[in-house]
Protein backbone atom coordinates (compact mmCIF):
# COMPACT_ATOMS: atom_id res chain seq x y z
CA UNK A 1 0.00 0.00 0.00
CA UNK A 2 1.18 3.47 -0.82
CA UNK A 3 2.20 5.70 2.03
CA UNK A 4 1.81 9.39 1.22
CA UNK A 5 2.33 10.97 4.63
CA UNK A 6 5.37 13.02 3.58
CA UNK A 7 3.52 14.31 0.52
CA UNK A 8 0.62 15.48 2.66
CA UNK A 9 2.94 17.15 5.17
CA UNK A 10 4.41 19.19 2.32
CA UNK A 11 0.91 20.09 1.14
CA UNK A 12 0.00 21.12 4.69
CA UNK A 13 2.92 23.53 5.01
CA UNK A 14 2.02 25.15 1.70
CA UNK A 15 -1.62 25.61 2.74
CA UNK A 16 -1.15 26.40 6.43
CA UNK A 17 -2.59 29.89 5.98
CA UNK A 18 -5.70 28.63 4.22
CA UNK A 19 -8.82 27.59 6.10
CA UNK A 20 -9.30 23.89 5.52
CA UNK A 21 -12.62 22.45 4.43
CA UNK A 22 -14.14 19.23 5.74
CA UNK A 23 -17.02 17.54 3.90
CA UNK A 24 -19.44 15.41 5.92
CA UNK A 25 -21.11 12.54 4.08
CA UNK A 26 -23.57 10.36 5.99
CA UNK A 27 -25.66 7.27 5.55
CA UNK A 28 -29.27 8.41 5.92
CA UNK A 29 -31.52 7.44 8.82
CA UNK A 30 -28.83 6.15 11.15
CA UNK A 31 -29.91 6.80 14.77
CA UNK A 32 -26.33 7.53 15.85
CA UNK A 33 -26.18 10.65 13.67
CA UNK A 34 -28.45 12.73 15.91
CA UNK A 35 -25.77 12.68 18.61
CA UNK A 36 -22.61 12.27 16.56
CA UNK A 37 -23.03 15.03 13.98
CA UNK A 38 -23.85 18.02 16.23
CA UNK A 39 -20.85 17.19 18.42
CA UNK A 40 -18.67 16.75 15.35
CA UNK A 41 -19.77 20.10 13.94
CA UNK A 42 -18.84 21.82 17.21
CA UNK A 43 -15.42 20.08 17.28
CA UNK A 44 -14.63 21.16 13.72
CA UNK A 45 -15.80 24.75 14.17
CA UNK A 46 -13.73 25.15 17.35
CA UNK A 47 -10.69 24.29 15.22
CA UNK A 48 -11.64 26.75 12.48
CA UNK A 49 -12.54 24.23 9.79
CA UNK A 50 -15.01 25.22 7.12
CA UNK A 51 -17.72 22.55 7.06
CA UNK A 52 -19.82 21.49 4.09
CA UNK A 53 -22.36 18.69 4.41
CA UNK A 54 -24.41 16.55 2.06
CA UNK A 55 -28.18 16.62 2.17
CA UNK A 56 -28.29 13.38 4.16
CA UNK A 57 -26.39 15.11 6.99
CA UNK A 58 -28.14 18.49 6.84
CA UNK A 59 -30.80 17.82 9.48
CA UNK A 60 -28.16 17.50 12.20
CA UNK A 61 -26.10 20.61 11.43
CA UNK A 62 -26.89 24.18 12.37
CA UNK A 63 -24.78 26.55 10.28
CA UNK A 64 -22.86 24.54 7.75
CA UNK A 65 -23.13 24.79 3.98
CA UNK A 66 -25.42 22.13 2.53
CA UNK A 67 -25.25 20.83 -1.03
CA UNK A 68 -25.96 17.66 -2.99
CA UNK A 69 -23.29 14.99 -2.58
CA UNK A 70 -22.52 15.15 -6.29
CA UNK A 71 -21.53 18.83 -5.94
CA UNK A 72 -19.22 18.56 -2.92
CA UNK A 73 -16.14 18.49 -5.15
CA UNK A 74 -16.84 22.09 -6.17
CA UNK A 75 -15.68 23.09 -2.67
CA UNK A 76 -12.41 21.12 -3.02
CA UNK A 77 -12.59 19.70 0.52
CA UNK A 78 -9.32 18.73 2.16
CA UNK A 79 -10.98 15.89 4.05
CA UNK A 80 -14.21 13.94 3.59
CA UNK A 81 -15.59 12.28 6.73
CA UNK A 82 -17.84 9.42 5.68
CA UNK A 83 -20.17 8.10 8.37
CA UNK A 84 -21.88 4.93 7.24
CA UNK A 85 -20.89 1.70 5.57
CA UNK A 86 -18.93 0.79 2.47
CA UNK A 87 -21.83 1.83 0.24
CA UNK A 88 -21.69 5.37 1.58
CA UNK A 89 -17.94 5.44 1.08
CA UNK A 90 -18.28 4.27 -2.53
CA UNK A 91 -20.67 7.14 -3.19
CA UNK A 92 -18.31 9.59 -1.48
CA UNK A 93 -15.32 8.40 -3.50
CA UNK A 94 -17.14 8.94 -6.79
CA UNK A 95 -18.06 12.43 -5.62
CA UNK A 96 -14.73 13.77 -4.35
CA UNK A 97 -11.86 11.60 -5.66
CA UNK A 98 -11.24 13.98 -8.57
CA UNK A 99 -10.23 16.75 -6.16
CA UNK A 100 -7.61 14.64 -4.35
CA UNK A 101 -9.64 14.79 -1.13
CA UNK A 102 -8.53 12.56 1.73
CA UNK A 103 -11.37 10.20 2.69
CA UNK A 104 -11.89 8.82 6.20
CA UNK A 105 -14.51 6.10 6.51
CA UNK A 106 -16.20 5.71 9.91
CA UNK A 107 -18.10 2.46 10.20
CA UNK A 108 -21.80 2.74 11.03
CA UNK A 109 -22.58 -0.33 8.94
CA UNK A 110 -21.75 -3.99 9.38
CA UNK A 111 -19.04 -5.49 7.18
CA UNK A 112 -16.95 -2.39 6.53
CA UNK A 113 -13.98 -3.41 4.37
CA UNK A 114 -13.22 0.26 3.66
CA UNK A 115 -15.02 2.00 6.52
CA UNK A 116 -12.93 0.16 9.08
CA UNK A 117 -12.68 2.93 11.71
CA UNK A 118 -15.04 2.36 14.67
CA UNK A 119 -17.15 5.32 15.72
CA UNK A 120 -15.49 5.26 19.15
CA UNK A 121 -12.15 6.08 17.50
CA UNK A 122 -13.39 9.07 15.48
CA UNK A 123 -11.84 11.85 17.56
CA UNK A 124 -8.54 10.09 18.13
CA UNK A 125 -8.38 9.68 14.35
CA UNK A 126 -9.13 13.37 13.82
CA UNK A 127 -6.36 14.27 16.28
CA UNK A 128 -3.98 12.02 14.35
CA UNK A 129 -4.96 13.72 11.09
CA UNK A 130 -4.20 17.12 12.59
CA UNK A 131 -0.76 15.79 13.57
CA UNK A 132 -0.37 14.18 10.12
CA UNK A 133 0.01 10.71 11.62
CA UNK A 134 -1.68 8.56 9.02
CA UNK A 135 -1.19 6.54 5.86
CA UNK A 136 -2.96 7.16 2.56
CA UNK A 137 -4.06 4.18 0.50
CA UNK A 138 -4.27 5.29 -3.11
CA UNK A 139 -7.07 3.17 -4.62
CA UNK A 140 -7.41 3.01 -8.40
CA UNK A 141 -10.83 3.66 -9.91
CA UNK A 142 -12.52 2.77 -13.19
CA UNK A 143 -13.69 5.32 -15.75
CA UNK A 144 -16.38 3.73 -17.92
CA UNK A 145 -18.23 5.07 -20.95
CA UNK A 146 -21.42 3.75 -22.52
CA UNK A 147 -21.20 3.98 -26.31
CA UNK A 148 -24.38 3.78 -28.39
CA UNK A 149 -24.40 4.18 -32.14
CA UNK A 150 -20.83 5.43 -32.07
CA UNK A 151 -21.63 8.20 -29.55
CA UNK A 152 -20.73 8.33 -25.85
CA UNK A 153 -24.03 8.70 -24.01
CA UNK A 154 -22.76 8.46 -20.43
CA UNK A 155 -19.45 8.33 -18.51
CA UNK A 156 -19.09 7.40 -14.86
CA UNK A 157 -16.37 6.39 -12.42
CA UNK A 158 -16.46 3.47 -10.00
CA UNK A 159 -14.29 2.49 -7.04
CA UNK A 160 -15.44 -1.14 -6.80
CA UNK A 161 -16.72 -2.42 -10.11
CA UNK A 162 -18.72 -2.16 -13.26
CA UNK A 163 -21.30 -4.89 -13.93
CA UNK A 164 -23.13 -5.64 -17.17
CA UNK A 165 -25.96 -8.04 -16.38
CA UNK A 166 -29.26 -9.38 -17.59
CA UNK A 167 -32.57 -8.17 -16.24
CA UNK A 168 -34.41 -10.27 -13.69
CA UNK A 169 -36.51 -12.12 -16.25
CA UNK A 170 -34.14 -12.18 -19.23
CA UNK A 171 -32.34 -15.24 -20.50
CA UNK A 172 -28.55 -15.45 -20.60
CA UNK A 173 -27.05 -12.46 -22.35
CA UNK A 174 -24.30 -12.57 -24.92
CA UNK A 175 -21.17 -10.49 -24.24
CA UNK A 176 -18.01 -10.12 -26.27
CA UNK A 177 -14.87 -9.05 -24.43
CA UNK A 178 -11.93 -7.12 -25.92
CA UNK A 179 -8.72 -5.98 -24.21
CA UNK A 180 -6.79 -3.26 -26.06
CA UNK A 181 -8.96 -4.04 -29.10
CA UNK A 182 -7.92 -7.72 -29.06
CA UNK A 183 -10.78 -10.20 -28.89
CA UNK A 184 -10.62 -12.26 -25.69
CA UNK A 185 -13.78 -14.33 -25.54
CA UNK A 186 -17.49 -14.52 -26.15
CA UNK A 187 -19.63 -15.16 -23.07
CA UNK A 188 -23.16 -16.33 -22.48
CA UNK A 189 -23.70 -15.51 -18.85
CA UNK A 190 -25.83 -13.75 -16.28
CA UNK A 191 -23.30 -10.94 -16.30
CA UNK A 192 -19.74 -9.73 -16.58
CA UNK A 193 -17.84 -7.83 -13.86
CA UNK A 194 -14.84 -5.54 -14.24
CA UNK A 195 -13.43 -4.99 -10.75
CA UNK A 196 -10.68 -2.84 -9.32
CA UNK A 197 -8.38 -4.30 -6.64
CA UNK A 198 -10.66 -2.63 -4.08
CA UNK A 199 -13.68 -4.24 -5.72
CA UNK A 200 -12.04 -7.66 -5.81
CA UNK A 201 -13.47 -8.30 -2.31
CA UNK A 202 -17.00 -7.29 -3.36
CA UNK A 203 -19.29 -8.77 -6.04
CA UNK A 204 -16.37 -10.26 -7.97
CA UNK A 205 -15.35 -12.30 -4.91
CA UNK A 206 -18.86 -13.69 -4.60
CA UNK A 207 -18.76 -14.68 -8.28
CA UNK A 208 -15.54 -16.63 -7.78
CA UNK A 209 -12.94 -13.98 -8.55
CA UNK A 210 -9.55 -13.65 -6.82
CA UNK A 211 -8.65 -11.23 -4.05
CA UNK A 212 -6.12 -8.58 -5.09
CA UNK A 213 -4.12 -6.40 -2.74
CA UNK A 214 -5.35 -2.82 -3.10
CA UNK A 215 -2.08 -1.53 -4.60
CA UNK A 216 -1.83 -4.16 -7.36
CA UNK A 217 -1.84 -2.47 -10.78
CA UNK A 218 -4.53 -4.68 -12.26
CA UNK A 219 -8.22 -5.21 -12.92
CA UNK A 220 -10.23 -8.44 -12.62
CA UNK A 221 -12.73 -9.52 -15.29
CA UNK A 222 -15.15 -12.03 -13.74
CA UNK A 223 -18.07 -13.73 -15.50
CA UNK A 224 -21.24 -14.27 -13.47
CA UNK A 225 -22.67 -17.78 -13.86
CA UNK A 226 -21.21 -18.35 -17.34
CA UNK A 227 -22.72 -21.03 -19.56
CA UNK A 228 -19.24 -22.19 -20.62
CA UNK A 229 -17.50 -24.16 -17.88
CA UNK A 230 -14.05 -23.05 -19.08
CA UNK A 231 -14.78 -19.36 -18.55
CA UNK A 232 -12.84 -18.18 -15.53
CA UNK A 233 -11.85 -14.80 -14.05
CA UNK A 234 -9.05 -13.02 -15.89
CA UNK A 235 -6.58 -10.53 -14.37
CA UNK A 236 -5.27 -7.79 -16.68
CA UNK A 237 -2.95 -4.81 -16.29
CA UNK A 238 -4.72 -1.58 -15.32
CA UNK A 239 -3.13 0.25 -18.25
CA UNK A 240 -5.36 -1.52 -20.80
CA UNK A 241 -8.69 -0.50 -22.30
CA UNK A 242 -11.41 -3.06 -21.64
CA UNK A 243 -14.41 -3.20 -23.97
CA UNK A 244 -17.62 -5.17 -23.52
CA UNK A 245 -19.92 -5.43 -26.53
CA UNK A 246 -23.45 -6.40 -25.62
CA UNK A 247 -25.53 -8.54 -27.96
CA UNK A 248 -28.92 -8.82 -26.29
CA UNK A 249 -31.24 -9.30 -29.25
CA UNK A 250 -34.72 -8.70 -27.87
CA UNK A 251 -33.61 -9.25 -24.28
CA UNK A 252 -32.73 -6.56 -21.76
CA UNK A 253 -29.37 -5.80 -20.19
CA UNK A 254 -28.37 -3.44 -17.40
CA UNK A 255 -25.19 -1.52 -16.62
CA UNK A 256 -24.39 -0.69 -12.99
CA UNK A 257 -21.43 0.93 -11.24
CA UNK A 258 -20.67 0.18 -7.59
CA UNK A 259 -24.20 -1.19 -7.36
CA UNK A 260 -25.46 2.40 -7.09
CA UNK A 261 -25.44 4.07 -10.50
CA UNK A 262 -27.18 2.25 -13.32
CA UNK A 263 -28.83 2.44 -16.72
CA UNK A 264 -30.46 0.04 -19.20
CA UNK A 265 -28.48 -1.19 -22.19
CA UNK A 266 -29.59 -1.98 -25.72
CA UNK A 267 -28.47 -4.51 -28.27
CA UNK A 268 -25.18 -3.34 -29.79
CA UNK A 269 -24.19 -1.05 -26.91
CA UNK A 270 -20.53 -0.97 -25.93
CA UNK A 271 -18.95 -0.29 -22.54
CA UNK A 272 -15.36 0.97 -22.54
CA UNK A 273 -13.37 1.06 -19.29
CA UNK A 274 -9.95 2.45 -18.45
CA UNK A 275 -8.19 3.38 -15.24
CA UNK A 276 -9.57 6.69 -13.99
CA UNK A 277 -7.26 9.67 -13.90
CA UNK A 278 -7.72 10.25 -10.18
CA UNK A 279 -7.55 7.57 -7.46
CA UNK A 280 -9.55 7.55 -4.26
CA UNK A 281 -7.27 8.51 -1.34
CA UNK A 282 -8.43 6.51 1.69
CA UNK A 283 -6.97 7.18 5.12
CA UNK A 284 -5.65 4.31 7.19
CA UNK A 285 -4.01 4.27 10.63
CA UNK A 286 -3.10 0.83 11.93
CA UNK A 287 -4.65 -2.22 10.33
CA UNK A 288 -3.10 -3.74 7.23
CA UNK A 289 -5.15 -5.11 4.34
CA UNK A 290 -4.68 -8.70 5.48
CA UNK A 291 -5.65 -7.85 9.05
CA UNK A 292 -8.88 -6.34 7.72
CA UNK A 293 -9.49 -9.45 5.61
CA UNK A 294 -8.90 -11.75 8.56
CA UNK A 295 -11.37 -9.76 10.66
CA UNK A 296 -14.09 -9.20 8.08
CA UNK A 297 -13.94 -12.63 6.44
CA UNK A 298 -13.45 -14.34 9.80
CA UNK A 299 -10.30 -16.15 8.71
CA UNK A 300 -8.80 -18.27 11.46
CA UNK A 301 -6.26 -16.86 13.87
CA UNK A 302 -2.77 -18.31 14.15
Amino acid sequence: MLEEKSEHMSESRQSSTRQKTVAIISKPDRPELSEVLPALEKWLQQRNYAVVVDQESAAYFSASTVMPRSELATRSPDLALVLGGDGTLLSAARAVAKTGTLILGVNLGTLGFMTELPLADLYSALDAIEKEHYIVDSRSMLSCSLVRGGEIVATHVALNELVVSKSAIARLNHFELFVDSEFVSSYKADGLIIATPTGSTAYSLGAGGPILEPDVDAFVITPVSPHGLTHRPVVVRDTVEIEIQVKTGQEEAYLSLDGQVGMPMRDGDIVRCVKAEHPARLLRFQKTFFEVLATKLKWGER
